[in-house]
């Protein structure tokens, strides 16, 4: 009976109440874009990273801000740590861990690559089969499967 009446009460507030409501009783979460990125030898992009824990090599991306959207600061997060701009930029999967939400994209990539932020210790294009040893593998996997063959 209670949340019949909830229900009712619900639906007669306006959709900004409803929307306000909703943002403040939900968890908190982060939400980061990054990508697989490759050249045209169909090498890999990767960055070796001071923020990544145990093995710093990884795939390119980070953080979103506030109101942007997701491909909008995967290209912003290239430019700023790579110089690099994006051609071909589709969405590949999106993930969650925990209190976290992934968009992982595929691009191609259009310029020269250079460390261009403090927060990048080294980039490299790298082969499917020449990828850091110490490279998380939950990665290396996803970048073999996004871009081996169908068979």
């Amino acid at each position: 009976m209670l949340m019949k009446i909830a229900g009712k009460v619900w639906k007669l507030l306006p959709r900004s109440s409803r929307i306000s409501i909703a943002r403040l009783t939900q968890t908190k979460f982060t939400a980061s874009a990054g990508g697989i990125i490759t050249n045209d030898r169909g090498e890999v992009l990767l960055l070796n990273h001071h923020m990544r824990p145990s093995s710093g090599w990884g795939l390119p991306g980070g953080f979103l801000n506030f109101g942007e959207q997701p491909e909008a600061a995967f290209r912003r997060e290239l430019r700023e740590e790579t110089g690099i701009a994006l051609r071909d930029v589709t969405i590949y999967r999106v993930r969650t861990f925990k209190r976290h939400i992934e968009f992982i994209f595929l691009a191609r990539g259009v310029g020269e690559a250079a460390v261009k932020s403090s927060e990048i210790i080294a980039l490299g294009w790298f082969t499917i089969d020449s990828m850091p040893e110490e490279m998380s593998l939950d990665q290396q996997f996803m970048i073999r499967k996004a871009l081996s063959p169908e068979d």
